[in-house]
């Protein structure tokens, strides 16, 4: 009798068939669907082989002591069918769960920023996922991280250009000090500054200015972020904590029209900055700029207090677009 190996056994009454199946669809790395790198199954059917022995092994029947006699074609054709069955439903599988593995890493970009004539920069990525894709439009996940580190050390020169004022009958504003740190997922900035209001009159005929209020605080303010209503755009939310401030300058600040005024034109000033570091223009290629939309927004401690703000959104694009995608994606990964 013949040695079965690695057969498989089918047993059919008081009858066996034996066929050896030969899998040689094996998981690979693959490089390219579209250009991105992505596991891959060989072609099952083009691998596969089904040897069936069309002639029955021959077993005593034990009483009547008669061989069995060939397998019936209809059912080794069943038999067939049925394994092929199975392997075309795992290739297909096989395939969809591949086309949800590609993904492309889009290349940090500097985008740089000028505060009080000095270059800083915000260092942005990207990771485009795919998540599903038909016939005739491809939906991957947008993640954009983007570096706020620098922003983070020059946030004082970043405030004191946008509030800095010295009106001669008005607000006179010097920012002192300020800090800007991740408290996922909002952030906190907390600013320094000293304030005085002058009043002029007129006095036998010429203009005398006079100090009405002065004195130091500190505003502590939670940035939350958010989304513009066109899906875009980063947005910050203030909130305004407990203001500490000399005398009366206290009570200015939490009910006056100077506390709106400094809380709204510190956001304006980081709220500026960080947009022109998450501008999507800036870090992801063209293919794709126009498809891309934002639903999520929040801050992050990348490590040692170092500020991230990520990002999280959807790309709907076709089938020519993820190869010119692919294309660009590999002209930039060229020249890092």
């Amino acid at each position: 009798m013949h040695s079965a190996g690695p057969e498989a056994r089918l047993s059919l009454g008081n009858r066996t068939a034996n066929g050896i199946i030969n899998e040689r669809d094996q998981n690979i790395e693959c490089e390219e669907l579209w250009g991105a790198r992505e596991p891959k199954r060989r072609d099952l059917l083009g691998r596969f082989s089904f040897q069936g022995k069309s002639a029955a092994i021959f077993r005593s029947t034990g009483d009547s002591g008669l061989r069995a006699s060939h397998l019936p074609k209809r059912k080794f054709c069943a038999l067939r069918c049925a394994v092929l069955t199975v392997i075309i439903v795992a290739a297909g599988m096989a395939t969809s769960a591949c086309a949800q593995n590609v993904s492309f890493k889009i290349p940090p970009v500097k985008i740089p920023l000028t505060i009080k004539d000095q270059a800083i920069t915000i260092t942005a990525s990207a990771l485009i996922s795919m998540v599903s894709k038909d016939r005739d439009i491809n939906i991957f996940h947008l993640q954009l991280n983007a570096d706020l580190s620098e922003l983070q050390q020059h946030i004082t020169e970043l405030l004191s250009s946008q509030l800095d004022k010295d009106d001669h009958c008005g607000d006179r504003i010097a920012i002192q000090d300020a800090t800007l740190i991740p408290a996922a997922p909002v952030s906190l900035a907390t600013v320094h500054l000293h304030y005085e209001r002058w009043g002029c009159v007129k006095a036998f005929g010429k203009q005398q200015a006079k100090r009405l209020v002065a004195g130091n605080a500190m505003i502590p303010l939670k940035l939350t972020p958010g989304i513009d209503e066109n899906k875009t755009q980063l947005r910050l939310a203030p909130e305004v904590g407990t203001i500490e401030a000399d005398g009366s300058l206290g009570e200015l600040l939490r009910s006056g029209a100077v506390g709106e005024m400094i809380k709204d034109k510190i956001r304006t000033a980081i709220l500026s900055a960080m947009q022109k570091g998450t501008n999507l223009s800036a870090t992801l290629p063209p293919a794709v700029q126009g498809y891309a939309t934002i639903e999520n927004s929040a801050f992050k401690d990348a490590g040692s207090g170092r500020l991230m703000v990520v990002l999280e959104g959807q790309i709907r694009i076709t089938k020519e677009q993820v190869q010119e995608l692919s294309q660009r994606v590999k002209e930039r990964m060229a020249k890092h």
